[in-house]
């Protein structure tokens, strides 16, 4: 990932034109929301659309899902229809990883940290749940959710996909890793 978290002028107008037609194109993901309240937070924010950007150049296809009138922030969930292509073949986590390379054997890198380097945070279940519900997402991928650390601690990580009209949640250890399978995050602006 890009070390910067500012975009030039030009970058910024792109994803802001990207987010926008994303926003209309898909306006039962958010019902209510008005995209100049957005855009204006995101101007405010360009660190914020820094890691919208990092969510887009994986492949991640950002968009908002829910607005928390709480904390006044806009959620945003990757929606591509699979796994972000950018960040597929990873272990769950650093250690998991290490695992592997110590084997000889070299993933893409790990969710977690690739997360954390994205300014994003891992869907988890009940996130991963909802987002199910605004479209079918992974019908031929699958894709790393946050684990509870007591499974973490017994080398378990989970991962959830859809088949069969179902959303399943399920388990491998931590070093595993596929081509088809990467992981969501969520953004809250």
């Amino acid at each position: 990932m890009e070390k910067r978290k500012d975009l030039s002028a030009d970058h910024r107008e792109e994803v802001l034109k990207i987010l926008k037609a994303r926003f209309e194109e898909n306006m039962k993901r958010h019902e209510g929301v008005e995209w100049d309240k957005v855009q204006e937070k995101l101007e405010k924010n360009p660190e914020k659309l820094w890691f919208l950007y990092q969510m887009e150049m994986t492949g991640g296809e950002p968009d908002i899902v829910a607005y928390d009138t709480e904390t006044n922030e806009y959620i945003f969930y990757d929606c591509s229809k699979e796994s972000p292509k950018g960040r597929r073949s990873t272990c769950y986590d650093y250690s998991g990883e290490q695992e592997r390379n110590k084997k000889g054997v070299y993933p893409e890198g790990n969710a977690i940290d690739m997360a954390a380097s994205m300014g994003i945070e891992l869907l988890n279940e009940e996130e991963y749940r909802e987002l199910q519900k605004l479209g079918e997402f992974d019908t031929k991928t699958s894709s790393w959710i946050k684990t509870p650390a007591d499974i973490r601690k017994l080398g378990g990580a989970l991962f959830a996909d859809r088949r069969y009209g179902h959303v399943f949640v399920y388990h491998n250890s931590a070093p595993s890793f596929y081509s088809s399978r990467g992981f969501r995050g969520s953004l809250r602006v």
